[in-house]
């Protein structure tokens, strides 16, 4: 079964400039207080959720795995007169193709767990070591301590459009006795009340819960660590209820960890 990150076009087709704005404000809130003047996101896809960081001055870098997803991110920024530098490579040997350091170091999306949890801290490792000292790690993924505990079955999106074509997007979690999971996709798209195109994608998972994320940012020796919502305007629900969040610590300039002070 292909996978959703083969097909840009239709990966896109929710984007809107509602959207782009929500990013936008929610990257505003995470700036705030920080001297973030560069950031690299090593799966950056097609730049949906990060390109607003350029919009706010931010000199921005990314990386995908998928050559698709960066032709994609870099055509939507040249439409808006953005300057993005992007590497295909493989998350887990970024440090490989980045020089570095950079103000911050960031994953978006729920891109992680598509590797084995021992690949994850790996990934951070490898996140942190372009991390300026006093720079910032940051990562964006879905609440999988949440997803396990409940084992929703269907994950249902309010129905968006394209002009007039209607797209109604469904997704289907099969739990695996292994401990992954498979993300069944399903998109169906409606014009005059009638359905007249279906896709089916499949996507792989490795849950992963937040302590082990976090306590690895701790032996890292980041302190101020903030879990918040995501997007981080919406903080009604406590991040642990919610469907996503995000995580920012800040790496200590000298050996002392700072993260239990």
């Amino acid at each position: 079964m292909a996978s959703l990150y083969d097909r840009a076009d239709i990966y896109d087709l929710i984007e809107s400039e509602s959207r782009w704005n929500l990013f936008k404000t929610h990257w505003e809130n995470i700036l705030r207080g920080r001297d973030i003047e560069t950031l690299l996101d090593v799966s950056i896809g097609s730049g949906s959720a990060t390109l607003q960081l350029a919009e706010l001055g931010v000199r921005l870098s990314g990386s995908d795995l998928s050559g698709d997803m960066l032709e994609k991110c870099g055509g939507k920024a040249a439409a808006r007169g953005l300057s993005v530098d992007l590497k295909r490579c493989d998350f887990r040997t970024v440090g490989e193709h980045f020089s570095g350091p950079f103000d911050c170091v960031a994953s978006t999306g729920n891109s992680l767990p598509y590797v084995s949890n021992d690949d994850v801290l790996k990934t951070l490792e490898q996140m942190d070591s372009l991390v300026k000292p006093s720079g910032y790690l940051y990562f964006e993924i879905r609440n999988w301590d949440k997803i396990l505990r409940e084992k929703q079955r269907f994950y249902l999106y309010s129905p968006f459009f394209d002009r007039d074509t209607r797209i109604n997007l469904v997704q289907v979690w099969d739990y695996h006795q292994d401990g992954s999971m498979t993300f069944n996709l399903l998109y169906t798209f409606e014009k005059d009340n009638r359905i007249f195109q279906k896709e089916v994608f499949e996507e792989h998972y490795q849950p992963i819960g937040r302590a082990v994320m976090l306590d690895k940012l701790k032996a890292m020796r980041y302190g101020d660590i903030q879990i918040l919502n995501y997007p981080s305007q919406f903080q009604k629900i406590p991040p642990e209820d919610a469907d996503w969040y995000c995580v920012i610590g800040r790496k200590n300039q000298g050996g002392r960890d700072e993260s239990h002070r």
